[in-house]
């Protein structure tokens, strides 16, 4: 039997009561944002570990 991780089993609660479509399209968003900002707090967070500069990603970024 497959076990549920705890974000599965949040998720279900949160789901077993009906909500509005836009209730729906809100929540998605607010995850999605979450998400999104723990990633780039992390890339921030290896960027100055690294001590990586917006000129390091010019650079990059024109292949040099």
């Amino acid at each position: 039997v497959a076990h549920l991780s705890n974000i599965q089993r949040e998720m279900l609660k949160l789901y077993s009561t009906d909500v509005k479509d836009e209730e729906l399209k809100d929540i998605k968003e607010m995850i999605g944002t979450y998400f999104a900002k723990k990633a780039s707090n992390e890339a921030d967070k290896v960027w100055q570990e690294k001590g990586y500069t917006n000129d390091d990603m010019d650079k990059w970024l024109n292949g040099n």
